[in-house]
């Protein structure tokens, strides 16, 4: 896979869970975290290996804005969206570049970051309120998805391990 294509699939997978929770609200929220969130937060460790650092934050904090402006009809989604993707990325990013191993090790050990962040914050600013249980599901979809989307980006695109 192409740098260039990666970049555009994590722009896509945001948006389209965007608008999916848009459209569906808190329920849709647990099939989201597992599929798109999962990918997502993979997807990142994946181009963690071939950007520098300044260039992973630029695309944390830029996918964050772009999610807001393309999604600012759905209004507290789309608040919610940015700042917990971009508070998400950036304890992902920090955990991934620290750790040392395989690249599988890595991924999934910072996805446990990335899901606990996004997992309490997203949740909460969108649906305007702390929901346990809410929070609970989207950590351990994002867990799941996450390990799922590594075992094949391991065996697919078979990341280098550095």
């Amino acid at each position: 896979m192409s740098t260039l294509i990666a970049l555009a699939l994590y722009a896509a997978v945001l948006v389209g869970a965007n608008m999916i929770i848009g459209v569906f609200g808190p329920m849709a929220t647990g099939i989201v975290a597992f599929f798109l969130i999962g990918f997502d937060l993979t997807l990142r460790d994946w181009l963690q290996l071939r950007l520098r650092t300044w260039q992973m934050f630029t695309l944390i904090a830029g996918s964050g804005c772009i999610t807001y402006l393309l999604d600012r009809a759905a209004g507290d989604i789309a608040i919610a969206s940015a700042l917990s993707f971009a508070l998400a990325g950036m304890a992902d990013w920090f955990v991934f570049s620290r750790l040392r191993g395989s690249w599988l090790r890595r991924a999934n050990l910072s996805n446990i970051a990335g899901s606990a962040v996004d997992s309490l914050v997203f949740p909460t600013l969108a649906f305007g309120s702390l929901m346990p249980l809410v929070v609970l599901m989207q950590f351990g979809a994002k867990l799941a998805g996450g390990a799922l989307w590594s075992m094949v980006f391991d065996k697919v695109v078979h990341p280098p391990d550095r």
